[in-house]
Order: C-alpha cells, then structure tokens, then sequence
C-alpha cells in the first residue's frame, strides 16, 4: 500500500492457512533499499530479508520493555494504522472477511478487481475534492 495515496500496489494470497510472513518470504516480493515497510509484530525475523522495515519490540517473559521501545512501538502503530483502515475497506466485501466458498482459481482475479475497485473509488474521490476546492465550494 502507498502511505500518501492509500492506493493497493502489491498483493498475494496463498490456499489454505499460512501466517503472514511465510506468505511474504514464499512470495520472493522485496522492496527497494529507500522504501520503508511497515510491519506488525508477527513479522519477527523481517530485518534480515529487509533491512529498512520498521517492526515493533516485543517484550520477553522477563523483560520488560523500556519506556523509549514502548514510545517507539507506538509510533509505529500509528504509523500502520493506515494500512489496517485499508484492510478494513477491503473486508466490506464479504469475500475477506468470510470463507470462501466459490472457485479457488478465481479468488486472485476476485481479490484483485476488489483491490481496483478500491484503488478507483480513492482516485475518484480524490477528483472530486480537487474539483471541490477548484470551484471554492
């Protein structure tokens, strides 16, 4: 996902369960050195494949974490909040959120015409607030 326009660049799905960063390190999808991924704390290990993404600490059984990874941690969050508000505009259509149960050959084109459909719907309202502003209403 773009972080200045919302917009789905990428996506990837797999049969059956499979935690998110096996998904990622299957799919061989890397990003250039001056991108910054953003990630959740399952993505633990992420550093080594890509050295400018930004995961959260985790704290251990005994050790707690300090008040600066806290701080740090949740400055990330804020920052990934953008990408969980997409996937929630994703999960709208019903194909995400529930079990699939048509064709699994057809779920990739499904997914991908939903993530066009959302990427457009951004576009045009985006248009229509330039258009907006332009007119001064």
């Amino acid at each position: 996902m773009d972080k200045k326009s919302s917009l789905i660049i990428c996506t990837n799905f797999c049969n059956g369960k499979k935690h998110d960063f096996k998904l990622f390190k299957d799919s061989k999808v890397r990003w250039v050195k001056n991108i910054q991924g953003i990630v959740d704390s399952g993505y633990i290990g992420i550093k080594k494949l890509q050295g400018t993404s930004l995961a959260p600490n985790k704290r251990t059984k005994g050790k707690p974490l300090t008040k600066e990874e806290r701080r740090i941690n949740q400055n990330i969050s804020s920052k990934r909040v953008l990408n969980e508000n997409v996937i929630g505009r994703l999960k709208r259509f019903k194909i995400l959120s529930d079990k699939y149960r048509n064709r699994r050959k057809r779920f990739g084109l499904r997914f991908n015409l939903i993530a066009g459909i959302h990427n457009w719907e951004l576009m045009h309202d985006n248009r229509n607030q330039n258009t907006r502003k332009a007119i001064g209403s």
